[in-house]
């Protein structure tokens, strides 16, 4: 975990965790080298769960433990969650959260999720809303895909207990009230007030610890995936569970599964504003990454156009669902700029918002601009944005009278971990669900709450991918897994080096690789990073592990695969802008940036 704003935290006196050695070692080289007639879609009944094997819990020898399950969820978010409830279905499932269970960007979400369920909308309206915003560079069919089947995977969310804001239509009977922002031609955004992330996150958590066949193991950070090739194998490489921390005795945990599906949220964490909470440090792109897995279109950084400039609430999101209830982006003297960039004005992209207000911002030389919703009737604007009102009333801000000051952040991660429409890597048996997966739907600017539906989406389809391929109770062959070893590793005493690697990593990147780019700064930002990549692997080599530890070792290795990116994309598309190259290369089609380890 990163230090608190105020300085760093100060680390048990007695924190002693495992790491292993060369002897075990892979992931790195060697050293040497309800709610049913009323509502205008149909809400599904789930099926009976078929079987159950929740294997117990066996320690192999005294020094390290192994615990064997069916399925494996890195991540307790809406993909990681749902994932879970359906896997748990078919057999026994470990749900691995480095935190509490309700520690992820999914739960701060405030807007909603987007789909088609009104008759004034429709499917295809809702695919070219996405299209226009990715800049030409989703996955068509992946698009097409997802927004398809989400109707049925909004059913599903209203069947395990979530609560969308309802209202009464003309003619009598309740619809859901559905919200309009950025980028959408038509009011499609489902919410729970402006705590939908929330409503969401706790009704599946709810239902989840219900479920017999889950077992959630919390404040475990997943370190690697053991994969078939890590070891050595050249016939195939398939993966086979993972090392785990177990923060309340320090103790390395084998996890064994022939299924994993990584859930772990985005990378917000690289840049030193942003809107995620602390734990979104990039875990699931860095381990996938390391493991072999191809990852895509990193450089493509969502910047929410607004979190709220206040040194009481730092990292706190002002949702886009305000904007589209009327809200307008306007400067010091009360003047809305937006026109002069967009004519959709503030309702633009967020692309197109986030670097209109980074160029007033340096223009006029103030700290920030304003969102101002206070036109809008008072009764309107608490019963709406509740969460909001009450936060800013903390901090002297009266959203029905004031202008509430704003800047952009780091917000969103759009590449990821390169997958299918089944959430399938190049590595069998590793899927990889919401932000961390690369899918095709974003492409190169996401489509405001289109993130949620994704979740929901390529969960199911991860899990039956996954039983097809390799369904609950087909043997594979055995592999031998070593064990974990600390070797001669030892304490690490200077926890202030990693804090100050921390922070450093977090500052370059605001200042080389944020929302406008050149090749002078990006160079920079990777010739920095490429020391600080060394450093992190003599510490990793050199001491016991910590939490601290890894989220820097996750956090150089994202870092580095978003300058990465940028630099090999010689264009300014969607969210990537760069002065030395300010237009789309329109010579050849929109190309995706893979990059491999091996």
């Amino acid at each position: 975990m990163e230090p608190a704003e105020g300085g760093p935290k100060a680390a048990p006196a007695n924190q002693k965790r495992g790491r292993r050695t060369q002897q075990a070692a892979f992931g790195k080289p060697p050293r040497q080298a309800a709610v049913a007639a009323p509502l205008t879609i149909r809400v599904l009944a789930l099926k009976p769960r078929l079987s159950l094997r929740r294997a117990p819990n066996v320690t192999d020898s005294p020094g390290m433990q192994s615990q064997r399950f069916d399925f494996i969820v890195v991540g307790s978010g809406a993909g990681g969650l749902s994932a879970a409830l359906h896997a748990a279905r078919h057999g026994s499932v470990a749900v691995v959260t480095k935190r509490g269970a309700l520690d992820s960007n999914s739960n701060w979400a405030q807007g909603g999720i987007a789909c088609v369920t009104s008759d004034e909308d429709s499917i295809e309206k809702h695919v070219q809303d996405t299209l226009i915003a990715s800049a030409g560079l989703c996955n068509e069919a992946a698009v097409r895909t997802i927004i398809t089947e989400g109707p049925a995977r909004i059913a599903e969310l209203v069947n395990w207990g979530v609560d969308f804001d309802q209202r009464e239509s003309q003619d009598g009977h309740l619809e859901f009230d559905l919200t309009k922002e950025g980028g959408h031609s038509k009011r499609r955004v489902l919410h729970a007030a402006d705590a939908t992330g929330r409503e969401i996150s706790e009704k599946l958590l709810a239902a989840v610890r219900a479920e017999p066949a889950i077992t959630v193991l919390e404040n475990h950070f997943a370190i690697d995936l053991i994969t078939t090739a890590k070891l050595g194998f050249v016939s195939e490489d398939r993966v086979l569970g993972l090392y785990a921390l177990r923060e309340e005795d320090q103790t390395v945990l084998t996890l064994h599964a022939d299924r994993v599906i990584l859930a772990t949220g985005g990378c917000g964490r690289v840049y030193l504003y942003t809107t995620n909470p602390r734990v979104a440090t990039g875990d699931g792109v860095a381990m996938a990454w390391r493991a072999g897995a191809s990852v895509a279109n990193m450089e493509f950084i969502q910047f929410h156009p607004t979190c709220l400039y206040h040194s009481a609430r730092r990292s706190f999101l002002i949702t886009e669902a305000m904007r589209g209830e009327g809200a307008r982006l306007i400067d010091k003297h009360g003047n809305e700029f937006m026109p002069k960039y967009d004519p959709r004005g503030s309702l633009a992209p967020r692309d197109i918002v986030a670097r209109a207000i980074d160029h007033e911002i340096k223009r006029t030389g103030g700290p920030c601009v304003y969102l101002d919703i206070s036109h809008q009737p008072a009764d309107f604007v608490i019963s709406h944005f509740p969460t909001i009102h009450k936060n800013l009333l903390e901090v002297g801000i009266d959203i029905t009278k004031d202008p509430i000051p704003v800047v952009p952040a780091a917000h969103y991660q759009c590449g990821g971990v390169v997958t299918d429409l089944n959430g399938a890597t190049r590595i069998r048996g590793l899927c990889a669900v919401g932000e961390v997966a690369c899918t095709g739907l974003h492409g190169a600017n996401r489509l405001a709450s289109n993130s949620l539906l994704e979740c929901v989406v390529l969960s199911h389809r991860a899990v039956h991918h996954l039983l097809r391929k390799l369904p609950v109770g087909r043997e594979t062959t055995p592999v031998e897994v070593p064990a974990w070893q600390s070797g001669d590793a030892v304490d690490n005493d200077e926890l202030v080096v990693i804090y100050h690697n921390w922070d450093e990593i977090r500052r370059l990147m605001w200042d080389y690789v944020s929302i406008v780019r050149t090749t002078k700064r990006l160079q920079r930002a990777a010739a920095r990073l490429r020391n600080l990549k060394r450093e992190v692997q003599e510490f990793y080599w050199n001491f016991r592990i910590t939490s601290e530890l890894l989220e820097l070792r996750n956090l150089v290795e994202t870092a580095s695969l978003i300058v990465e990116c940028a630099i090999r994309r010689h264009e300014s598309r969607g969210l990537h802008y760069t002065l030395d190259y300010p237009a789309p290369d329109d010579t050849r089609p929109p190309q995706d940036q893979v990059v491999r380890r091996y």
